[in-house]
């Protein structure tokens, strides 16, 4: 079988300037992110639906985006894929005392085991510590410094809302964000009475701040939940698509009630076991 050193032969091959493939040569770090982001979204989606038969040939695309970012390194002179592997393993290292008590990845065995609690409180304070070493001005350190830009904007809210409960910025449980959620939606539907469009985006996005505030209390993962729903939505709209094509119509023939009780057949369906 081909090890990781025959994959990064591989890479440096396609980047050849002289032999290797015209299109390779042609990327650069900012023409690759899109195709990161997409592989890391086929990884999920091959584990949410239990694909694990796909599940190597994903990951290896994944780890693939990692190679081609480190050939790039190389050739500017900046790191290289060893230099990649020997940070995450420093700072792994680093982020578990518990497991590594005197830093060495050889050394001594781990401290008694602790809880998860106390677990994560040790992870956020050396992440905190880690922080205030790179930050140009301490006095100008945030919690919010590190959470990248580029997330999806669900999983971003979700994180942004968890640096801040850090500090106590945050409701004592879930009942109280229920109430938050309501008086949002008042807001939206007061901005639709005027008719401003601009007013009513910034309520509609205080809403989906909060919905996800919610998830977080009720240790939901926003993004998951939300992708599993668009799944569904996606199962039951295809259901009522064959519904109508068997009968011999189109989906704009149909009135919205005839389309509405397909949809509850196909809720009705699922709740059987008999998928739609």
């Amino acid at each position: 079988m081909y090890q990781l050193n025959d994959l990064l032969h591989l890479m440096a091959r396609l980047r050849d300037p002289q032999h290797g493939c015209p299109w390779d040569l042609a990327q650069d770090y900012a023409s690759i992110v899109p195709h990161t982001l997409e592989e890391a979204y086929e990884v999920a989606d091959a584990i949410e639906r239990g694909d694990f038969a796909h599940l190597p040939g994903e990951l290896g695309d994944l780890l693939f985006q990692v190679v081609y970012y480190s050939q790039l390194g190389r050739e500017e002179g900046r790191f290289d894929f060893a230099a990649v592997v020997d940070g995450i393993t420093r700072k792994l290292i680093r982020r578990h005392p518990h497991v590594f008590p005197d830093g060495d990845l050889y050394g001594a065995t781990g401290l008694p085991r602790l809880d998860e609690a106390a677990i994560k409180r040790r992870w956020e304070e050396i992440k905190a510590e880690e922080r205030a070493e790179q930050a140009s001005a301490p006095e100008q350190l945030s919690l919010l410094d590190d959470v990248p830009q580029a997330l999806p904007a669900l999983s971003r809210a979700a994180k942004l809302q968890k640096r801040a409960a850090q500090c106590g910025f945050d409701w004592p449980a879930p009942l109280p964000v229920v109430d938050k959620l309501h008086e949002e939606l008042g807001e939206v539907l007061e901005a639709i009475a005027e008719g401003d469009q601009a007013h009513i985006a910034e309520e509609v996005g205080d809403l989906l701040f909060v919905a996800v505030n919610l998830a977080r209390h009720l240790k939901v993962e926003p993004e998951a939940a939300l992708r599993a729903a668009n799944a569904k939505f996606e199962r039951r709209l295809r259901f009522i698509e064959r519904a109508v094509r068997a009968s011999g119509r189109a989906m704009e023939d149909c009135a919205l009630d005839e389309l509405d009780a397909l949809w509850g057949e196909a809720k009705r369906c699922e709740r059987q076991g008999g998928g739609c």
